[in-house]
Order: structure tokens, then sequence, then C-alpha cells
């Protein structure tokens, strides 16, 4: 098979993250970066690859397959419309885009070129998602009631020592909740209406310290999730599961989904049930652990992104489905 060459437009934490999974890959080889900051330029030379200062000058000289658009929030649209029109597929970091225009656009443009844009919500690469998934739409928790959630965590001050991290595009909604949003979604179908509010009294800064919202989902089931980077706490996705070494694991779920017949935590899978014949509170509850390995969704990513662009599979997160997680 011959190898899928990608590109990086973004040097940041993201980029190298996405580099690494490429060296990783049997099929992947990474053949250059654009970036005008220092991180591109320390990446490029890491990777030993072209380094480019715009994403136009990359594509105007390299022969590339697709690229990977791991820039700050705001800077997705510019690159991937850019791609698009050079015939070049494209992963680009959740959120999809900004703003829900910039998202019309790429799905517009993406079904008028026929050129695929995955969107780099990961998570949807992990066992315990699908699992979850799997034990709702199965109906192993009896009718979906409700879900109730969580992502908190207390972020180290100089995470917004740069001015972009303190704009809302960079906020912990966009940034954070939007996996969680995301995750919602493919586990418990389609939202129908969503309520929140923020708040910035912490920080006193453009971003949020934190938000909480109430969900009715198209089954009736209804949700509340909290969010904010400001608190110390062990629950969020990333101290349950460890995904982040960076991070130190807690293993405490954060996230509860509970049906007329039982009940699931999430991530780390324990199912909650009085028993087949023993239905309601008069009953001891029962938990049963799910053990999955979490192993790597970047590298599943990447995995996927090459086999999309050899036509060996379908995208499994398009901008489509991807915007109505931002919307």
């Amino acid at each position: 098979m011959n190898p899928v060459r990608l590109a990086i437009v973004g040097g940041g934490i993201i980029g190298r993250g996405h580099a690494g999974a490429i060296a990783e890959d049997p099929v992947a080889e990474l053949v250059a970066v654009a970036d005008p900051a220092p991180t591109g330029k320390a990446l490029a030379e890491e990777m030993d690859v072209p380094l480019h200062a715009d994403v136009q000058s990359m594509l105007a000289t390299e022969t590339i397959d697709g690229i990977i658009v791991s820039t700050p929030t705001e800077h997705h649209c510019e690159p991937t419309l850019a791609a698009l029109q050079a015939g070049v597929h494209v992963l680009v970091e959740k959120p999809i885009m900004a703003t829900l225009e910039e998202a019309g656009r790429v799905v517009e443009k993406s079904a008028d070129t026929g050129i695929h844009v995955l969107v780099g919500h990961h998570r949807r690469y992990y066992p315990q998602v699908h699992k979850a998934r799997e034990i709702v739409q199965t109906g192993t928790l009896g009718s979906l009631v409700a879900v109730t959630g969580q992502w908190n965590a207390r972020k180290n001050d100089d995470y917004y020592d740069p001015d972009w991290r303190k704009k809302w595009e960079a906020g912990p909604v966009l940034t954070n909740l939007i996996h969680e949003i995301d995750t919602l979604r493919y586990i418990c179908g389609e939202v129908e209406s969503i309520s929140a509010e923020v708040s910035s009294s912490v920080m006193e800064i453009e971003k949020e310290d934190a938000a909480a919202m109430v969900m009715r989902f198209q089954s009736g089931a209804l949700g509340t999730f909290v969010l904010s980077d400001q608190t110390a706490s062990p629950w969020a996705w990333e101290f349950a599961t460890g995904e982040t070494p960076a991070y130190p694991r807690s293993g405490q779920n954060a996230v509860r989904f509970m049906g007329t017949k039982a009940s699931l935590d999430f991530p780390n899978l324990v199912l909650w049930h009085h028993g087949d014949d023993a239905p309601d509170w008069n009953h001891v509850m029962k938990g049963e652990e799910i053990p999955l390995d979490l192993g790597n969704a970047y590298a599943r990513q990447i995995a996927h992104f090459c086999a999309v662009i050899s036509g060996r599979e379908e995208p499994r997160i398009t901008a489509g489905d991807a915007t109505e997680t931002l919307r």
C-alpha cells in the first residue's frame, strides 16, 4: 500500500500529538508542517520535514493527500477551505469551527468538491464510548430517562498566558464541553433543546469560568451538565480515564445514564441494577464493572483518516455531524 501523505497545520500541543500518531502508523507519512510560530519550526525540525509559513504555500509546493488542522479554533476555517479547494482531505480539530456560519461554509464546500472533512472528536474512537452507546440504544437500561454529568478541573494559571486563550473561542465551552456534547449526542441521540447559563466571576476575562446546562433529547430523556476550568475536582473525563499522562488519574466517573431498568456509570463502565426479578428500590442495587482497555484514540483516528483518504472506509464524524455538536 502506498503511504498516505499527511501535513499538519499548527505545530502546538495537539499538532505534536498528531505527529506522534502519524509516526507510529504503518501507512501514514508526515511530509510537511505549516505554522509561522516557533512551535511549528520546532516540530518540523524534530520530524525532519519542510516548514511552511502558511497553508497556501504548503499546498502549492507539496504533494499532500490530507491535512490535519490543529490551530486555535478561530483559525480553523481558512486552512480547511484552502485544502478543500485544492482537493486535499481534511481532519480538523474540534470544534469544527468557531461559528455556525463558518461550519456551514465548510459543509457546503465539502459537498461541492466531494472532498472529505473529518472532525477530531477523538473520544468516538474509544471502546468505552461505543459500549455505552450499545448499552443505551439496545435497551439494557430500559427507557433512558435522564443523564447527568460534569467536567470540572482547575487549569494551571499559566495555561491562559497566551492572549488567544483568554478569548471566548478558547474557553472551556468550546475547548472541553464540546467533547461532552458530542459524546452525549453519540450515545443518547440528538438533542432537541438546550438552555444554559455561563459565568466569568473568577478570572474576569472574556472566556467563561463555568457553565451549566439543561438538555432535552429527542427521545424525551432529560440531561444536565456542569462545567468549570476553575474548580479543584476529580470529576472530568481526563481524570476518570487517565487519557492524558500530564493529568493524574482519579478513576472517578463523571457521567451517569439512568434508565427504567438500570443505570450506567461512565466512562469507567459500571452497570447498576436491582436484578431481573427485583425492579425497584426495595431491593439491593448491584454494580457490574465492564472492563475495557482505553487504547490510543488518536492512533485509531489517524488510521481511520488514512482509510477514508484511501477509499477503504466512510467517515465516522463528518462536517455535518460535527456542526450539530457545535449547534
